[in-house]
């Protein structure tokens, strides 16, 4: 039975030698407690969740709050359990398997539904990084004078070189410390007035008119939030981390299951929170200093960010900035990643960021043709707006039958053993793919 501490403090005072005796000991369980708590393993979950707020999603984000104000905030609580439910299982597909999504969908489905999913993504993603590079190139512009296309340029030479000559071990350290820059957006807030009475009405009952305009940034939101490219990232990360700590898939390695499970979950719906927040934060400095001052279109994140320096200040300014290099830095290589992994797995190509990039010339090629070819994008008669709209259209015609391939794979035992998903993460997974099926048609009617 545990002493009352009332006890222990008294046996202490009593026999300070031994209490003296006792604290590494003490110190040491503690710790060990902390080393192994899924906390202290966040990875492909934090990493993925940060990447979903790239420069084209602040800019979406952006566009929400100053259209919208505060009546927009209700879209982030609605996202988060359906995003986190969808990662979720594309992390334990990839763990239990060991085998990213594209190799378990080219062993499950007709080899249609794998070519389809993959040139789609591939075309996607390059629209995204041409929208996500230009939005760097146009802050870091704004921030240190030199002019956007050498800007965009230095950036993509920077992702490029990291993917490419910096072993995954390492290269997802850096990532990690790279999360950080979301903690920008909260910091924004801290320089500017918040009505938290009404942000917190507005974030349960918006006042909306359902016209075509509300319909679109919901779409928008929605899209962007929860996105294909994520898909395959998340779960060829956790293969990634599987292989880079010396450990095997969990079909063959079960002991191993309870605990690693158990670290995806918390990964996962600590990374999505993260990204959730971030998104609802970016919404609300955007709605209490746009939309208050009257404006109300913002078209791409670099925009968003100079509106915010005659409002709320250089510091502000600096911070929103400060978080779209950060997130940029992130969200291009998982952009070109996740479509490296896609279709080096459907080719059957060695593939890999803990690989030589001679071991891997087809896997690493692809990550080089994406960026680059999103970089060219900037010198093409296409606005990288263009191509954020074209992208966010491709998104929402692959993002459903995605989700839907993923649900099926989660939920068969032939694939994932003992292991499958949860009902209430398959029921959540089934409630997302509705919302975003929904948010498909809305985007192809007429306004």
């Amino acid at each position: 039975m545990v002493e009352p501490i009332e006890a222990q403090v008294a046996g202490c005072l009593a026999d300070a030698p031994r209490c003296d005796a006792d604290l590494p000991r003490r110190s040491n369980t503690v710790w060990a407690r902390l080393k192994d708590h899924p906390l202290s393993r966040l990875g492909p979950g934090l990493i993925t969740g940060v990447a979903d707020d790239d420069p084209s999603g602040i800019a979406t984000y952006s566009q929400a709050g100053a259209q919208f104000g505060l009546n927009m905030l209700w879209t982030m609580p609605l996202a988060f359990p359906l995003m986190a439910a969808i990662q979720s299982m594309c992390g334990r597909i990839g763990r239990v398997t060991g085998l990213g999504l594209a190799a378990n969908i080219k062993t499950a489905f007709p080899p249609i539904v794998l070519k389809g999913v993959v040139l789609l993504l591939l075309i996607a993603n390059i629209l995204n990084i041409g929208a996500d590079v230009a939005a760097m190139g146009e802050v870091g512009e704004f921030v240190t004078g030199v002019d956007r296309h050498a800007m965009a340029v230095v950036f993509v030479v920077a992702t490029l070189l990291l993917q490419i000559l910096v072993p995954y071990h390492r290269y997802v350290f850096f990532l990690k410390w790279l999360t950080l820059s979301l903690l920008a957006y909260a910091a924004v807030l801290f320089t500017v007035h918040v009505p938290w009475g009404e942000v917190a009405l507005r974030s349960v009952w918006p006042q909306l008119q359902l016209n075509s305009d509300t319909a679109a940034v919901v779409v928008g939101v929605f899209g962007t939030t929860i996105s294909p490219y994520l898909f395959f990232w998340q779960a060829s990360e956790e293969v990634e981390d599987m292989l880079a700590n010396g450990g095997t898939s969990l079909m063959q390695d079960p002991a191993s299951a309870p605990k690693e499970l158990q670290r995806i979950q918390w990964d996962t719906w600590s990374g999505m929170f993260y990204s959730d927040i971030t998104a609802y934060f970016i919404i609300l400095a955007t709605a209490v200093t746009l939309h208050v001052a009257g404006i109300t279109n913002i078209e791409t994140a670099a925009q968003a960010a100079s509106a915010l320096r005659p409002l709320a200040g250089d510091f502000a300014f600096i911070l929103f900035a400060i978080g779209i290099i950060g997130v940029g830095l992130i969200g291009v290589p998982v952009l070109a990643g996740s479509a490296a992994y896609a279709l080096a797995e459907a080719m059957g190509w060695k593939e890999g960021l803990e690989r030589k990039a001679r071991d891997a010339r087809g896997f690493y090629g692809v990550i080089a043709v994406s960026v680059i070819a999103g970089l060219l994008i900037q010198y093409s008669p296409i606005s990288p707006m263009k191509a954020l709209f074209w992208s966010a259209v491709i998104n929402g015609v692959v993002a459903v039958p995605l989700m839907v391939v993923i649900i099926l794979l989660a939920s068969k035992p032939s694939v994932m053993g003992p292991h499958t998903s949860g009902r209430s993460i398959i029921v959540l997974g089934w409630i997302a793919t509705f919302v975003m099926g929904l948010a498909a048609i809305l985007m192809f009617l007429p306004g």
